[in-house]
């Protein structure tokens, strides 16, 4: 907690009296980011960090795998749903981003499949992205190594999410309109590149 705090303290003193201006208007007008990211929830990947952006140019989900449920609207709580709703039909941002990662804890624990507890919920959020295990591990041409198949596993995965949003009606309409674009990236953690991930 003191690292936090301590980071805070330097943001303050530093970064936000730069940039105080920025934070002002973002206050009185309200945020108007163009696009929305969903990345992985791990400490790596900070959409901000590797995009170079600003306070209010990008709104973030992070979750474990960087993962998009189906349309699903039910009693559940849906929180990547209802960021999605908010930002496509209130901020009306322009572009969907799914920001996949090497590397990835969840996808290496979906190739390695059940080993024991999996706790009360990852495991059957990893379901989601079974399509994409299927894909990869069943094929006749599977990759031969652990490593290789989490590697190809991680692109197919954002794959199924960019179909997945295609399942939310409100994302699908404005997509045949030409008002949002949808793009999957997949992001090296070792060099620091950034690889197109085009839709199936």
């Amino acid at each position: 907690m003191n690292t936090l705090l301590a980071g805070h303290a330097r943001f303050k003193t530093g970064y936000f009296q730069t940039h105080k201006h920025v934070f002002e208007d973002l206050s009185v007008h309200g945020q108007r980011p163009p696009a929305m990211v969903i990345a992985c929830a791990d400490s790596r990947v900070s959409p901000e960090v590797i995009f170079d952006t600003a306070p209010g140019e990008i709104f973030v989900v992070r979750n474990v795998a960087n993962l998009v449920p189906t349309y699903a609207p039910d009693t559940g709580n849906h929180g990547t749903s209802a960021a999605l709703e908010f930002a496509v039909t209130a901020l009306n941002v322009r572009t969907i981003v799914i920001l996949g990662h090497s590397q990835c804890g969840g996808i290496r624990a979906l190739v390695a499949g059940p080993a024991g507890d999996h706790g009360d919920f990852i495991e059957s959020w990893m379901a989601i992205a079974h399509p994409a295990r299927a894909r990869v591990c069943d094929s006749p041409d599977a990759p031969k190594t652990f490593e290789a198949k989490c590697a190809q596993c991680e692109r197919e995965s954002i794959r199924v999410s960019l179909a997945n949003l295609e399942t939310f009606p409100w994302i699908a309409s404005r997509v045949a309109a030409g008002t949002l674009t949808l793009a999957g990236l997949h992001f090296n953690v070792q060099s620091g590149e950034l690889e197109t991930v085009s839709p199936p």
